[in-house]
Order: C-alpha cells, then sequence, then structure tokens
C-alpha cells in the first residue's frame, strides 16, 4: 500500500522530476506533487511525494528528514489527511465603505 509523504521547505525551483530522482533511491515512488501556487503559478515550497509501501516511507523520512537538498534542510513527514473545511461564506456583513443609504 502506498503511503504519502510531505515534503516541506524545497527550493521553490524544485522540479517533481527533481523530487522523483531524489526519492527512488530510497524505493519506488508512486507519485509526486510539487504545489504550486493557483494566481503566481510558482511553487509554494512544499510537495507530496507517494511512496510504494510503508518501509520505503520510513527510509525516506528516517535518510531525508532534515538533510540538505539543493541548498535547504528538507522536511520530510507522513502526510496528514486533509481535513474537510466549512464552505466559506461571502455573504456577512460588509464592514468600511461609506453607506450607502444616502
Amino acid at each position: 500500500m502506498a503511503v504519502k509523504l510531505y515534503v516541506g521547505n524545497l527550493p521553490f525551483n524544485t522540479t517533481e522530476g527533481d523530487l522523483t530522482d531524489h526519492f527512488s533511491k530510497m524505493g519506488s515512488v508512486v507519485s509526486c506533487a510539487v504545489i504550486m501556487d493557483k494566481y503566481t503559478n510558482k511553487s509554494r515550497g512544499f510537495a507530496f511525494v507517494e511512496m510504494g509501501s510503508q518501509d520505503e516511507a520510513n527510509k525516506a523520512i528516517a535518510e531525508y528528514n532534515g538533510k540538505d537538498f539543493q541548498g535547504r534542510a528538507l522536511k520530510v513527514n507522513e502526510a496528514k489527511p486533509r481535513e474537510d473545511r466549512p464552505p466559506r461564506n461571502f455573504d456577512g456583513p460588509r464592514g468600511g465603505g461609506r453607506d450607502r443609504r444616502f
């Protein structure tokens, strides 16, 4: 069963290929996704790497957490499940601005 890892403190020029090559030394990489900002399309400095097994994931965490990668110390741990967030409400009272009654 595949295990998803959170990889943080990435250099902003890191590519998915760079991470796949790096983590494949610890075992099979099922998937890799560098998270990009939706407005600027630039890296947000973290990624998710999915390893093929729990043993490979543990090995990658032990080997890479706190170690240098392209000049930065990586933060590597098992990814937590995404929490459901309530929908945002944009219909609430609006502050500031001028009084629209006049």
